[in-house]
C-alpha cells in the first residue's frame, strides 16, 4: 500500500455537531465486508478517504463491497484478525467492526467468536499503537446482558451470564472493552468505544438469524413468522445510515468513554411483526417458539451522552427504514429466484 492519504475527518462545530474537514485519511475497517462495515466503507470512501477493508468473509459477503473494487481509494484484504495483520505504510484510523453479531452465527463457532473479540482486538490495538492510529471498537448493547434497568445508560454495568450460550459474544465484547480501556489508559492509544444497539437495513444477510431479517424474509416468502416466547420482549432498532453517522462522529470526537448508539424507540416483537406484515401485504401466520436461553427481555438505549457529546440522534423512523429494507430483501430474493431459473 502506498503512503498517500485521502479525505475527510469529522470534527465538532461550534454547536457540538459534526462537520467535515479537508484532511484526507487512510482508514482500516476490520469486518468491512459485513452488513454495517460495508456501509461504513461506503461513507468513508464517499468522504474521500482511502479505505482498507479487512474481512475473513466468514459472515461478511464480498458482494457487499464488490461495487468498491474499481475505486482506487479502496483495497480489500481477506484476513482473520485473530492473526496479527501486516500493513505497510501509515494508518490514521482503525474501525474494529469484526465479529459475527447474530446469535445463531456467533454461537455456531463460539470459541472463534471469543477469540475474535479478544485476540482480534489485541492485534488491532497493537497495530494502532505501532501506527499511532486512533481506533474505534464496535461494542454492543449485549454488554448489558438481560438488563434490570431501562433505558440502559453507559453507567449501567449489566447482568450477563458468563456461562451461557451467548457468553462467547457478550463476555467477549465486555473483555474487549477492557483491552481498549487499558490501551487508552496505559499505552497511549487513542481509543473510542461504541455500544451498538440493534441495527437493520439493506445488506443484512437473509440467513443471519436476526429478528428484522427473519421477519422480512419469512413474510416475503410466505413462511410462518417465528415469534420467540410471548413476543412482548422489546428491542430498539436503528437504521444503518444513522449508526454509521454516529460511528464517524464518535471517531472524530474527543470522547474516550463508551457511548451508546441506537434508536430509543422501543417496540415489542409482535409490533415489529405487525409492521412487516402490513408493509409486505404477506399472509404469513405468526407462530410461537420457546424463548432462547438468556434472550434479553428489554433493550432501550439512553442516548443522552451521544446527543450531548456528538450532536447525534437517529433520524430514520422504523417504518421508513423497514420500507427500504424490505425493498432490498425483495430485490435480493428475486435475483436468487432468477438465477435458479437460469440453471
Amino acid at each position: 500500500m502506498d503512503g498517500n492519504k485521502f479525505p475527510a475527518e469529522i470534527g465538532p462545530d461550534d454547536h457540538g455537531a459534526a462537520t467535515y474537514s479537508a484532511r484526507q485519511k487512510t482508514i482500516l475497517v476490520a469486518g468491512g465486508a459485513g452488513f454495517v462495515g460495508s456501509h461504513l466503507c461506503d461513507a468513508l470512501i464517499g468522504a474521500g478517504n482511502h479505505v482498507i477493508c479487512v474481512d475473513n468473509l466468514e459472515t461478511g459477503r464480498e458482494s457487499n463491497v464488490a461495487h468498491l473494487f474499481a475505486n482506487p481509494r479502496f483495497s480489500f484484504i481477506r484476513w482473520d484478525i485473530i492473526d496479527p495483520l501486516p500493513i505497510d505504510g501509515p494508518l490514521d484510523q482503525i474501525y474494529n467492526m469484526a465479529c459475527a453479531a447474530s446469535p445463531p452465527l456467533y454461537q455456531k463457532l463460539p470459541i472463534h467468536t471469543f477469540r475474535t473479540c479478544i485476540e482480534g482486538s489485541y492485534n488491532l490495538l497493537e497495530l494502532a499503537r505501532q501506527k499511532r492510529a486512533r481506533i474505534l471498537q464496535s461494542s454492543t448493547s449485549e454488554v448489558y446482558g438481560d438488563p434490570e434497568v431501562s433505558p440502559q445508560s453507559e453507567k449501567y454495568r449489566g447482568a450477563v451470564n458468563t456461562m451461557g450460550p451467548r457468553a462467547c459474544y457478550d463476555e467477549g465484547k465486555r473483555a474487549a472493552e477492557t483491552l481498549f480501556w487499558e490501551y487508552g489508559a496505559h499505552q497511549g492509544v487513542e481509543t473510542r468505544v461504541a455500544r451498538i444497539f440493534n441495527t437493520y437495513g439493506p445488506r443484512m444477510n437473509p440467513q443471519d438469524g436476526r429478528v428484522v431479517s427473519n421477519f422480512v424474509v419469512q413474510a416475503l416468502t410466505g413462511d410462518d413468522i417465528t415469534i420467540y416466547g410471548d413476543g412482548l420482549q422489546t428491542r430498539s432498532f436503528a437504521y444503518v445510515d444513522d449508526l454509521v453517522d454516529g460511528l464517524m462522529r464518535l471517531m472524530a470526537s474527543d470522547c474516550t468513554q463508551a457511548v451508546n448508539l441506537g434508536n430509543p424507540g422501543e417496540f415489542t416483537m409482535r409490533e415489529l411483526a405487525d409492521m412487516v406484515l402490513a408493509q409486505t401485504g404477506s399472509k404469513s401466520r405468526l407462530v410461537t417458539r420457546p424463548l432462547p436461553v438468556d434472550d434479553p427481555r428489554q433493550r432501550k438505549p439512553d442516548i443522552r451522552l451521544a446527543q450531548t457529546l456528538l450532536g447525534w440522534s437517529p433520524t430514520v423512523p422504523l417504518e421508513e427504514g423497514l420500507t427500504r429494507t424490505i425493498a432490498h430483501f425483495a430485490a435480493e430474493l428475486a435475483q436468487k429466484r432468477s438465477r435458479k431459473e437460469l440453471v
